[in-house]
């Protein structure tokens, strides 16, 4: 497990060069956000080397499907109409930070789903967080859902419409979870926020170890617009690509103190009871200008929001 690190060296003159040249190439809005980008990422931890597949993961479904590259450091995982494919972690982890960078389908995607998901492979009490990126038409937004269920209980969606092109290239996905709250980032930008509302009464997973999941598979009667887009097998097959595996937690079994202990760097204060101001910010800015479905406000299927709702950030 790794120490927390800020990376403070030379950070005033390279936020203060990048900030200047992204103000003079984007609108201002655009310019701040990728200033709070940069800033967020100067002062991100300092993790672990990115783990080889193998290391962590294995195969589950449709060995076939999925092919290791560059010497195992990244995969490729394929859809076509025999067959999508999916791996899983070798441990159970409890509370950590477990991360990927991901590049998705190109082009028409619609129908298609790639999950990303931690998950406590039980039934009737299943804990799991998850990414699913919704395939889409050509020139549409790629869409990020995300769902946390505790103690068997889910419907918590939330949809993000990303602010850039997936396809194009490798971009971090990590889900950070501990006693007191779970953040999904997208290249360390927070776009949701989960907090332990126990002493409301709202289940909170943190009783169960969970694995490390990735599928990517075929969706087309509800991922894209509702069902209303269906998959093109003609543009199969479909490929996306992984690497920079990356796990940081208390391995179940494991020392049985890990789980419970303050020390951990994903519990310490000065990384995980709040986000700092710049995070803050940069999720304001998301979910104003990105965030496309929330079920707190959703009030045909909660017409009395659920109480975890007011919670804020």
């Amino acid at each position: 497990m790794a120490s927390i690190k800020p990376i403070i060296t030379r950070f005033s003159l390279i936020f203060n060069y990048k900030a200047t040249m992204v103000v003079s190439l984007f609108s201002a809005r655009n310019a701040f956000f990728i200033s709070l980008c940069l800033f967020a990422a100067l002062y991100r931890p300092v993790l672990s080397k990115p783990a080889k597949f193998a290391d962590d993961f294995r195969i589950t479904w449709s060995d076939t499907h999925i092919t290791q590259i560059d010497g195992g450091r990244a995969i490729q995982l394929k859809l076509d109409p025999s067959s999508g494919c999916g791996f899983a972690s070798k441990k159970q982890y409890l509370f950590g930070r477990v991360s990927m960078k991901i590049k998705l389908i190109p082009g028409d995607s619609a129908g298609t789903v790639a999950a990303f998901y931690m998950n406590s492979d039980t039934d009737s009490v299943r804990d799991e967080l998850d990414f699913e990126f919704l395939g889409n038409r050509s020139g549409q937004p790629y869409t990020v859902q995300t769902n946390v269920f505790a103690h068997g209980k889910g419907d918590r969606e939330q949809r993000v419409n990303l602010w850039f092109d997936p396809s194009r290239d490798f971009h971090e996905y990590a889900i950070s979870w501990n006693h007191l709250r779970i953040v999904f980032y997208v290249d360390n930008v927070p776009i949701r926020v989960y907090k332990n509302n126990e002493a409301r009464k709202v289940p909170y997973p943190r009783f169960q170890p969970m694995g490390v999941y990735s599928t990517l598979w075929e969706a087309d009667d509800w991922a894209t617009r509702g069902g209303i887009e269906q998959i093109n097998w003609s543009e199969a097959p479909f490929y996306a690509y992984y690497k920079d595996f990356d796990i940081e937690g208390c391995s179940v079994p494991g020392p049985a103190g890990c789980p419970a202990n303050p020390k951990n760097w994903w519990e310490g204060s000065a990384y995980h009871h709040q986000l700092t101001p710049v995070e803050a910010r940069s999720y304001r800015w998301v979910r104003v200008n990105h965030m496309i479905y929330d079920y707190c406000t959703d009030k045909s299927r909660f017409p009395v929001p659920p109480p975890e709702c007011s919670a804020g950030i």
